[in-house]
């Protein structure tokens, strides 16, 4: 399958970055140590591999899902084959006490990448997963990096999403506090991170569920009015990469805007998807129509189809990736661009945020509405968009 086809591109977004620094990029890398939290998902495989290829002395991957871990290193061997150097899994969770554990026993990194994180807008659905969405992309972060800063770790490197910039939802929102946190511990340690598109055909997106509709025998569903950039797997490996390595302290990596990273609809990318696999789109008008019309359809090579509206919590109606306060070097790199962050530590607030999310969970009881309220506190002109519909409440 041709990713860059399907996304309307014909060429890699950072290829004369990436070849401009090949070079340093492979010496700094084989002469250090490395972990990656999170390192089975989608970002995480991609910034795994972009480490694996470039033969580092040691490398280990966390992530609490075993079955990835297993495809990850059938994908590294297959793919690469093998590496000089110590290259290791653990099946486990950053959040829990055998984690920390596992970290007492070596804890010996140059470079820790946490990839770990809910990343879904439709995990705001319940009180219950916003909380574990809090605990993941802002106290795991802060656990790992002052145990970072406890093993004298040179860099670490933590990603964070475009929907941080003026977030709408609470992913982005979580992802906007975990950068205020972030800040904090930068006084202690080199810290950098990356915002970027959606990535393509990644684990639980949209994108990848096209996949398993067609094999499922299901319709494909997709909102037409929803737009947004997207760079393939390998893109956010080497995003996350270039950050890490030559990220200066509280430095943000995002993608500069061109010609080859355009706005496109889902809808657009279903139907380039279902030509490319011998499929004429078929637009259907409901949902009883879509599942009932698979199969006939299908026997001529055409394919259900239904688009419709946005109209769920949390969908920004546009991409950015900065906000107009924020100051940019867009020098640096031909195809990525910088976040410029001096220091500015706000105690009050992050002391604020972790007694009262502290002080709800020993309550054993608590609403969305009080952490949205929460939410609000931390992030001025916060504007979060409820509708009272999710994700899951569609096909």
């Amino acid at each position: 399958m041709n990713m860059l086809n399907l996304i309307g591109r014909e060429q890699e977004l950072f290829l004369s970055d990436i070849q401009a620094h090949e070079q340093e990029l492979k010496k700094i890398v084989s002469k250090s140590n490395f972990l990656v939290i999170g390192g089975a998902g989608s970002i995480g495989q991609a910034v795994t591999k972009e480490i694996f290829k470039r033969n580092p002395k040691k490398l280990h991957v966390v992530d609490i899902s075993e079955n990835n871990l297993v495809e990850l290193v059938r994908d590294l061997r297959s793919s690469f084959g093998y590496i000089s150097g110590e290259f290791k899994t653990f099946a486990l969770d950053c959040g829990s006490t055998i984690y920390d554990a596992f970290i007492k026993s070596d804890g010996q990194y140059d470079y820790v990448l946490n990839l770990s994180a809910l990343k879904h807008v439709r995990s705001e659905k319940d009180p219950f997963t916003l909380m574990r969405m809090i605990e993941v992309n802002i106290f795991n972060t802060d656990k790992t990096i002052q145990q970072s800063i406890a093993n004298k770790t040179s860099k670490y490197f933590c990603v964070s999403t475009d929907k941080a910039a003026n977030p709408v939802n609470m992913m982005g929102a979580s992802k906007r506090i975990m950068e205020m946190f972030l800040m904090r511990r930068s006084e202690d340690i080199d810290i950098s991170t990356a915002r970027f598109a959606n990535v393509a055909f990644s684990d639980g997106s949209l994108l990848h569920g096209f996949n398993q509709r067609i094999q499922k025998r299901q319709p494909i569903v997709a909102p037409s009015d929803i737009k947004r950039y997207f760079v393939i797997p390998k893109e956010a490996g080497e995003l996350c990469l270039m950050s890490t390595i030559f990220g200066e302290t509280r430095d943000i990596f995002f993608p500069k805007l061109s010609e080859q990273l355009h706005l496109i609809t889902f809808a657009e990318i279903a139907e380039k998807y279902l030509r490319q696999i011998g499929y004429e789109p078929h637009l259907v008008a409901t949902e009883d129509e879509a599942r009932s019309s698979v199969d006939s359809l299908a026997k001529n090579k055409k394919w259900p189809c239904l688009f419709v509206k946005s109209d769920t919590t949390g969908e920004k109606d546009f991409e950015e990736f900065f906000t107009e306060s924020e100051t940019l070097d867009m020098k640096r790199f031909d195809n990525l661009g910088i976040i410029k962050n001096d220091l500015n530590i706000e105690y009050d607030k992050l002391k604020m945020f972790e007694d009262k999310i502290n002080s709800i969970k020993e309550t054993g009881v608590w609403e969305k509405e009080e952490i949205v309220t929460l939410f609000n506190e931390m992030i001025p002109n916060f504007n979060h968009k409820e509708t009272g519909k999710y994700l899951d409440s569609k096909m």
